[in-house]
């Protein structure tokens, strides 16, 4: 199996930029589609952005633009680059492992392993 861990969040004004990252261990890194999830207090997780084993990324249509998703499998790390962040990105960011399918999924239920999270707060 592998081990996630996210790392990166914290307090930033909105328009402002974070950059999280995700550390794998265990298992290869390339033998995974890596996901981004988030979830707001009282709301259900969501997809956020997602990464091929390949590097194909693909987004929530309401984040396309704002926010980049990448890897390097070199290093066993994906990334999120959020930019002109609003108050309503505010949520714990979880990344996630997908050891079945090549190109990863939208979906919660299709990820095997999870991080425990990193907080964003957007403040207005």
């Amino acid at each position: 199996q592998v081990q996630l861990v996210e790392s990166g969040g914290g307090l930033v004004q909105a328009g402002g930029s974070l950059r999280l990252s995700c550390a794998a261990s265990g298992r290869t890194f390339s033998n995974y589609a890596m996901g981004w999830f988030r979830q707001a207090p009282g709301k259900e997780r969501e997809f956020v952005a997602g990464i091929s084993r390949n590097g194909i990324s693909y987004y929530a249509d309401s984040l396309k633009g704002r926010f980049t998703i990448s890897r390097d499998n070199a290093e066993n790390t994906m990334y999120l680059q959020m930019n002109k962040l609003k108050p309503e990105d505010t949520a714990v960011y979880h990344c996630a492992a997908d050891s079945r399918r090549v190109g990863g999924s939208s979906k919660v239920h299709d990820y095997d392993y999870w991080g425990q999270g990193t907080q964003v707060t957007v403040s207005s």
